[in-house]
């Protein structure tokens, strides 16, 4: 248990500053907007308006500010005065080694340098104009408090008891599933691809590809695509339900045009797409009857289904092929927000898409930072593999990667269609944590 004195360090107010000039601050759970010409007149008010809370309670404040420059946790007293918060619980993670701050000396030296880092701060506080002090509308705090109460107990003997009449809290366990269910149901403004891939055939891709659409479904709501991106006999299809024609991205590609019109209704998609019925996603197929010289895709090609996809689907989850050297393959990169790396436990898999990440970072500036916030899936696909064998390769990228989550086997996730409602409640969950451990990078 925390001490008071290691309580008192922590910040007791947060400010955030954007480019444009506009920030917020939060003061015991009272926030405040901020409309300046600039970043440096944005921390001049911040300054202003903590001081003078400070000065109201007596004490100075712990704040914890993010600005372009970083990530700074500050000590702020009732005369403007700006200090570093070096102390050991100012941060809950360590972070980079700082700059030296930057003085004002420094500043006239150097009248072309960037300005960042708790320095800034300084210079701010000394030039806080009298006209930043914050009006009584700004210090009142609201009467009316916006408190979230939690939802009684539902799972365990903890819902037994709730539902016998006594209100019980829920477990750590049920928290955190409510926190991973809350993190998938998010709508983010702008739709979002996900590219889920694996150079060697058999790591899972498509599997994790229909699984991760069905959580994000379920939880969220529609405008779910998952794509089959294939050249080479994509089995999207084969694992998903199809709708009431045979149509593949192939009979899509002709109609772009008119989809991308602005008469076009989303109804129209449903000639093209294959709605999962359970599942509540749409499914854009490959045709793996046909070889792929018959319906070779190019660069040009992806992009015009990404436009189609874009304008109807708030996510898109696409299946790759195996041949990264592909056009088609590099293509889908270039569009993706995310990255998925699907692996079983055989260690053939698993350096493979180790390999595939250490050469996206080679690649350039925006591979090499999907690769570092990729999502690992480690299934257990053969069932004579051990907890300790998906352990052992989950642990080899957690330090490459930013999140790295296991499954464990299930026999309906072998063959045939998959549904998310057919899992094991506990392969339900370990997916509904992988989908949450995607939505975290979103």
């Amino acid at each position: 248990m925390s001490t008071t004195t290691e309580a008192a360090a922590w910040p007791r107010a947060t400010a955030t500053l954007n480019e444009d000039g506009t920030a917020q601050v939060s003061i015991g759970g009272t926030a405040t907007e901020i409309a300046a010409g600039d970043v440096d007149e944005a921390r001049a008010q911040v300054v202003a308006i903590v001081a003078a809370r400070a000065e109201q309670l007596g004490r100075p404040l712990h704040v914890l500010t993010r600005d372009p420059a970083g990530e700074w946790p500050l000590i702020i007293h009732p005369d403007q005065t700006v200090t570093e918060d070096d102390s050991r619980e100012a941060r809950p993670q360590a972070p980079e080694p700082a700059a030296e701050p930057v003085t004002q000396q420094a500043e006239a030296d150097q009248p072309d340098a960037a300005v960042a880092g708790p320095g800034s701060w300084v210079t701010a506080a000394a030039a806080a104009p009298a006209a930043a002090l914050p009006t009584r509308r700004a210090m009142r705090q609201s009467f009316l408090v916006r408190e979230q109460i939690e939802e009684p107990a539902t799972t365990g003997w903890r819902g037994l008891v709730t539902r016998a009449g006594i209100r019980m809290s829920p477990s750590e366990e049920e928290r955190a599933e409510r926190a991973d269910v809350l993190a998938v149901s998010q709508h983010w403004p702008g739709p979002r691809t996900i590219a889920i891939v694996n150079g060697k055939g058999g790591a899972g891709k498509t599997p994790s590809t229909v699984l991760l659409s069905g959580v994000f479904a379920r939880y969220g709501g529609a405008g779910v695509l998952a794509w089959d991106n294939n050249q080479t006999r994509g089995t999207l299809g084969w694992r998903t339900e199809q709708g009431p024609h045979e149509s593949t991205l192939l009979e899509l590609l002709p109609q772009v045009d008119r989809l991308l019109s602005t008469s076009a209704q989303s109804a129209d998609l449903a000639h093209y797409v294959h709605h999962q019925t359970r599942d509540r996603f749409d499914v854009l197929r490959s045709k793996p009857m046909a070889l792929a010289q018959e319906q070779r895709i190019e660069p040009e090609d992806v992009d015009a289904i990404h436009a189609v996809a874009s304008k109807y689907y708030r996510l898109i989850f696409i299946d790759s092929g195996n041949d990264e050297s592909d056009p088609m393959w590099r293509r889908m990169i270039d569009h993706a927000d995310q990255l998925v790396v699907a692996t079983t436990t055989r260690d053939d898999h698993a350096e493979a898409g180790a390999l595939l990440l250490e050469a996206l970072a080679d690649r350039d500036e925006r591979s090499a930072r999907l690769a570092d916030n990729a999502v690992v899936v480690v299934t257990q696909a053969d069932p004579k593999a051990t907890a300790a064998d998906m352990q052992r390769v989950a642990a080899g990228y957690r330090d490459i990667t930013r999140e790295a989550v296991t499954i464990p086997f299930d026999q309906a996730m072998v063959d045939g269609v998959l549904h998310y409602g057919a899992l094991r409640p506990s392969t339900q969950r370990a997916w509904l944590a992988a989908a949450a451990a995607v939505a975290r990078g979103l």
